[in-house]
């Protein structure tokens, strides 16, 4: 792959050996700004009282195992979707299409989705009547988590797909494999690193969501909702055991499969 050879290119190597050090002096302070307040969660936890709170740890529970259903759906879906927009040319548009919900406010998309789903919407008396209750429910909260993350692992896995040269998927077809064949043992292996990156984003994605969340589906209460009523009810003190909880359960894995998949692609 291209990225190989760029990997080991001599450009990279003079910017490393100090070539451009005016820039590597403003990356590292580009680095220390991003990082910069993740060092409050070491210095203002209270470490004398650190405990949970009620209900953190079904919070905790609800996120994990409602996340891994929105994930699951959102792979399914966005799959051939994000295969579809890697094979077509004139493509702005639905570009333009998949990226409306990442570019909509977050508390301005639950309201969409509250008028569009909610039980005064006609899809949603529709719903109701069937037993399908789309607010402030199970069900409302995988919803909104997976218009969290959709576009995120779309966009990642057209990019994988798009990275997967096209000349191996026509010397499959030109040897007799169907299209279906083609799919599942030329395109998708090729493009499983990029896809798990795009998994991992859109894990944390929904983990993660507060926004539409708050307003779709209150409760069941996720990790971000009861951060937040954490706050309001008792003080930050209370936030920040739920804090360490999340970075240190949730998001190493996802992390380690983007770090491990881009790695590969360098490689």
């Amino acid at each position: 792959m291209s990225g190989g050879g760029r990997a080991g290119s001599p450009s990279r190597g003079h910017a490393a050996s100090g070539g451009h050090l005016p820039l590597a002096l403003l990356s590292a302070l580009a680095l220390l700004f991003i990082l910069a307040p993740f060092s409050a969660l070491v210095f203002a936890t209270d470490w004398r009282h650190f405990h949970f709170v009620v209900g953190d740890l079904r919070a905790a529970r609800v996120s994990f195992l409602y996340s891994t259903v929105a994930v699951v759906i959102v792979v399914v879906l966005g799959t051939p979707l994000a295969w579809w927009l890697a094979h077509r040319r004139s493509r702005w548009w639905l570009d333009a299409l998949v990226l409306m919900p990442l570019l909509t406010p977050p508390l301005a998309l639950g309201i969409l989705l509250a008028s569009f789903y909610g039980p005064y919407s006609l899809l949603g008396l529709q719903l109701s009547r069937l037993g399908l209750q789309l607010s402030n429910s199970v069900p409302a909260f995988i919803l909104a988590q997976i218009y969290g993350a959709m576009p995120y692992f779309v966009l990642a896995a057209r990019a994988a797909f798009e990275a997967v040269p096209g000349e191996l998927e026509d010397i499959s077809r030109s040897l007799g494999r169907n299209a279906w064949y083609t799919f599942w043992h030329v395109t998708l292996p090729l493009a499983r690193l990029g896809l798990a990156a795009g998994i991992a984003l859109a894990w944390v994605r929904a983990m993660g969501e507060f926004g539409i969340v708050l307003i779709v589906a209150y409760f069941p209460q996720g990790i971000p909702v009861k951060l937040w009523v954490n706050l309001q009810d008792i003080g930050l003190s209370a936030v920040y055991p739920l804090l360490w909880f999340f970075f240190l359960v949730a998001i190493p894995v996802p992390l380690f499969l983007g770090l491990y998949s881009r790695r590969r692609v360098l490689v």
